[in-house]
């Protein structure tokens, strides 16, 4: 049997805007695949980049929020994160959403990497940033519909409970992801 050929590129045709919202829109996407030569319509989610912010304090604790999600119905335990402004550097942008949902803010700040949140119907990015000596220095700055309970926990005791399962949300399991090499250096040091 032959190997499989690797998948087409899909030509796009074009686009309109389906629906507008406060934080998104929705657009209709025609695209043609090159070889069957059929044209067909998709749904994409156009949404501005977002950062979250691993926050890491001088005593090796992580701050995490827990906020309600319409989403889920339901209460979420998080990193701190949200909308990147238009022309905003991500690092930047992690700052300040952390010290506006925390009152935390750190010496250093660097980017950890970047994601793509659902490649399947979004094209925004998540950038994950981390704040080392993280510390509660200024109030709170939240947006109307924002609520958090802010807590800090130990670098160990988040990465037990992300994989209990008490940490579900897929962009916060990123950033761990990405931030284990650097804790695992850390806990060496």
């Amino acid at each position: 049997m032959p190997p499989p050929r690797p998948p087409h590129r899909w030509q796009k045709l074009g686009s309109t805007v389906e629906a507008h919202t406060r934080i998104f829109d929705v657009q209709r996407v025609r695209y043609r695949h090159p070889g069957r030569k059929t044209a067909r319509d998709f749904f994409v989610i156009d949404a501005p980049d977002w950062v979250n912010v691993i926050a890491l304090t001088p005593g090796h604790q992580l701050v995490l929020v827990r906020q309600f999600r319409f989403g889920t119905d339901g209460f979420s335990l998080e990193i701190p994160g949200g909308v990147i402004d238009a022309g905003e550097d991500p690092v930047a942008a992690g700052q300040r959403e952390l010290r506006e949902e925390s009152g935390y803010r750190g010496a250093r700040a660097r980017l950890l990497g970047s994601v793509h949140p659902n490649p399947a119907i979004q094209h925004n990015r998540c950038h994950l940033v981390l704040v080392e000596d993280a510390q509660r220095r200024d109030d709170l700055e939240w947006d109307e519909d924002e609520e958090f309970e802010i807590l800090t926990l130990p670098v160990d005791e988040v990465y037990a409970l992300a994989c209990a399962g008490g940490i579900t949300h897929a962009l916060v399991l990123d950033a761990l992801l990405l931030f284990a090499p650097v804790w695992a250096k850390l806990k060496k040091g």
